[in-house]
């Protein structure tokens, strides 16, 4: 056998030379202080067995650079996909993704059972109210909440007086803003109760964390997300017309060129429905029927993405073209269901939500299991003077907007900003209510100087039949801008994976 002859032997000066260094990761929290806010990801929350410091340990080991081409690797899936919403705000009309930050909110077992139970309550104090106001007006007539802030309201519907509704849901999908104080503390910041977006995002993040993140959920117990679009699907089962088994469901959309095309989309695909827009649907003999390319299909329960005004243009709005002829006229015969049903409106407004601690009380004999922020309402006295007198100390809101518009944030206006605000007042002070300035709580978000606090939000989805469901966890949006309290889509915010740790 012929052996080779060892290589020479390396010179003396580099035998015991070290092997090259691995440049070290950068820490992702280097520099990350949310002081003096409360932190929903601080180590010392601890969470289910210690799981927030594993998840903060595991964000670490990845690295800056690492979990920035992953961060982008996933935005681009979303994009895609055709994750989008259209803004309209500015010259021509843009599809944009919902920016997407990798770092998930955690939220607590014990956390999260105290938002499941804070929301289910909430649904079933509006939900008794709307049959109240549409029936026999106790609530007015007591003196719980003034008859003229409910019947002058723009969203009451005088055509659903005395009209039932089964199990009297009004409310079947609700989303309720919540945030969290300075001191930790759960506090309701409104309630979205006519066509509530956005739970698309919450399933689909949750898509996007398993793909691009699977080692930072490894380990770790959560709630699923997945069967929102069963859970949903069973509940406009349950609402159908009496007598009616097997239910044929639609999801009512105004097109394509809706902000919330994308979540229509979704949605249908996941309850599994036809997607129809108004021109799908035929009203005959006060029954619903959708066009198919074959014979007519009647339609039972309708999930309706489209406005109260644009529904039928027979009753509301007679320019409409995005609704159904005879849909209200079929709905009052008890041939069809919608969801949400007219004029919810009026329960999500921003002066009726000052007094939803009392028509919880009112209606349940409760206490509030989350509380609402301080309130003042500009229609009365003395809650206008308060406003005027701390302008520049509240957060000024006008009562019928949604989205983040409108809105007056004292401390960081500006002197014509205030003004401006100030001529509205008392233009028109029925319009506005006032609250002192969150200090909303923050998490980890991935900016170009690393991890660094930003103000978030959470909207949690409530889906009602005969009973009420909410998705473990929600939508968790999150103000991308340094400071800024906003955190609305179309003011420039994002959104996170929302993670609520299992029990055990």
């Amino acid at each position: 056998m012929t052996t080779q002859p060892d290589p020479d032997p390396p010179p003396d000066d580099l035998a015991d030379a070290p092997a090259p260094m691995t440049p070290p990761v950068a820490d992702p929290f280097a520099g990350y202080d949310p002081d003096p806010y409360f932190c929903e990801l601080a180590p010392d929350r601890g969470g289910d067995g210690g799981a927030i410091a594993r998840l903060r340990a595991a964000i670490s080991a990845i690295g800056l650079d690492a979990l920035r081409a992953r961060a982008a690797s996933a935005e681009n899936d979303l994009i895609n996909l055709g994750i989008t919403f259209t803004v309209y705000s500015e010259a021509t009309a843009i599809d944009r993704i919902l920016p997407f930050d990798c770092i998930p909110r955690v939220l607590t077992a014990s956390e999260w059972a105290r938002i499941e139970a804070g929301v289910k309550q909430r649904v079933a104090a509006l939900n008794a109210f709307l049959h109240d106001i549409y029936h026999a007006r106790k609530i007015t007539t007591d003196g719980v909440v003034p008859a003229d802030l409910v019947f002058t309201n723009p969203n009451y519907r005088p055509e659903m007086e005395d009209f039932p509704v089964r199990f009297g849901t009004y409310v079947h999908i609700c989303g309720v803003d919540i945030v969290r104080d300075q001191h930790g503390e759960f506090r309701v910041l409104e309630d979205n109760a006519r066509t509530p977006s956005g739970v698309s995002y919450v399933v689909e993040n949750r898509h996007v964390m398993l793909r691009s993140f699977p080692d930072l959920i490894a380990g770790l117990r959560l709630r699923p997300v997945d069967d929102y679009g069963q859970r949903l699907r069973e509940a406009m089962t349950e609402i159908a017309p009496e007598g009616v088994d097997d239910p044929q469901i639609v999801l009512l959309s105004p097109g394509i060129y809706n902000s919330a095309y994308f979540e229509h989309v979704f949605l249908a695909r996941e309850m599994g429905v036809p997607l129809v827009e108004g021109a799908d649907l035929a009203v005959e003999k006060d029954r619903v029927w959708m066009r198919t390319t074959g014979a007519l299909r009647p339609v039972h329960t309708i999930y309706r993405r489209i406005g109260d005004d644009f529904l039928d243009p027979t009753v509301f709005r007679p320019d409409s073209m995005l609704g159904v002829p005879g849909l209200i006229g079929a709905w009052r015969k008890g041939n069809v269901t919608l969801a949400n049903a007219v004029g919810t409106g009026v329960a999500d407004d921003k002066a009726i939500y000052a007094y939803m601690p009392r028509i919880i009380r009112y209606y349940l004999d409760q206490d509030p299991i989350l509380p609402i922020v301080e309130t003042h309402i500009c229609r009365e006295k003395q809650g206008l003077q308060y406003t005027l007198d701390r302008l520049d100390q509240l957060v000024v809101k006008p009562v019928g907007e949604s989205g983040g518009y409108g809105i007056t944030i004292g401390p960081r206006a500006s002197r014509m900003e205030l003004e401006s605000a100030r001529a509205l007042l008392l233009n028109d002070p029925s319009n506005w209510i006032s609250q002192p300035v969150i200090g909303l709580s923050v998490a980890p978000t991935l900016t170009e100087q690393g991890l660094r606090p930003r103000h978030l939000d959470l909207r949690p989805y409530a889906v009602t039949g005969r009973s009420t469901w909410v998705l473990p966890g929600g939508l968790s949006r999150v103000a991308l801008k340094e400071g800024s309290l906003v955190v609305n889509s179309s003011q420039g915010g994002g959104s996170k994976d929302t993670w609520v740790l299992a029990e055990g």
